[in-house]
């Protein structure tokens, strides 16, 4: 479902996948090649949220803003199940793994948060991170096999989001 909200229309590219449950409200901007999956929330009220190119939004995750700050997800950035991102800059080749929590903060360039995970507010992830725990903390730097592991997940998302555009047809 696609809101407008205050005369503001979500900007969403015609080449992304949205799922008819997803939600979408407002200051959305959704690039190309992306995907918003089943009763994900997106609400772009008080600031704006885009979302990059060949990124994927999964199942039950909420993007939200926190006031006047944006929240920005880079290209190729998957973004597991369950997780919320709220007002935070997540950077290109992320992984955002399932039921993680990230708080206005800065998730630098290929990062990978894992599961579970929780951000609190104001942190500054360096660029190949790996980060785990409640609260998240840098375990280590990213091996190159686990680099392009961030990259395989993206390009499967890719591969499904189009798999659906063209074949997901609801019975009911």
């Amino acid at each position: 479902m696609i809101y407008e909200l205050a005369g503001v229309k979500p900007d969403i590219s015609e080449k992304a996948y949205i799922h008819e449950t997803s939600v979408i409200i407002g200051r959305v901007k959704i690039a190309e090649s992306a995907s918003v999956w089943p009763c994900a929330a997106l609400r772009g009220d008080v600031a704006g949220i885009t979302i990059g190119k060949g990124s994927s939004v999964q199942d039950n995750c909420t993007v939200h803003v926190d006031l006047d700050a944006d929240t920005a997800i880079g290209e190729y950035v998957t973004v597991g199940h369950g997780a919320v991102v709220h007002g935070s800059k997540i950077g290109d080749r992320c992984l955002i793994g399932m039921g993680a929590v990230v708080m206005e903060s800065e998730i630098g360039e290929d990062c990978l948060i894992a599961a579970g995970a929780v951000i609190t507010p104001g942190n500054r992830i360096p660029p190949r991170s790996l980060v785990r725990g409640v609260p998240g903390k840098v375990m280590r730097e990213l091996r190159p096999d686990e680099l392009t592991g961030l990259v395989r997940a993206a390009q499967a998302y890719l591969k499904l989001g189009a798999e659906f555009t063209g074949s997901c047809k609801r019975i009911d």
